[in-house]
């Protein structure tokens, strides 16, 4: 079961707060919890996948944290990232690469 999600508050609360509910409660709430129908395992790669596609940079060092929690492993990343290089783009598997070394080298 995904743990309660409270970032979207934590951050973005007071600024933007129907965003912030909408990413807490239907988002990680309502949508990562179907794990009868994908596991949290299936759903991290899917998200770091469309990260990675869009050049979305930004989100996916906490993406890819979560992801080694639910059980991505660094030689299950580097295939992704590799094969996800000749549909996105080869400057984007770079710039995932050294992303994804910070997170599951230590």
């Amino acid at each position: 079961m995904a743990k309660k999600q409270t970032a979207g508050r934590d951050n973005l609360g007071d600024f933007a707060p129907k965003f912030a509910e909408l990413n807490d409660d239907v988002l990680f709430g309502q949508v990562w919890s179907r794990e009868d129908k994908l596991s949290a395992h299936q759903r991290s790669l899917i998200t770091i996948s469309a990260l990675i596609s869009a050049g979305n940079f930004e989100q996916l060092p906490a993406r890819l944290k979560i992801g080694k929690g639910n059980g991505i492993t660094k030689d299950e990343i580097a295939e992704v990232i590799t094969h996800l290089s000749f549909y996105v783009g080869w400057p984007k598997a770079w710039s995932a690469f050294n992303i994804a070394k910070e997170i599951f080298t230590d």
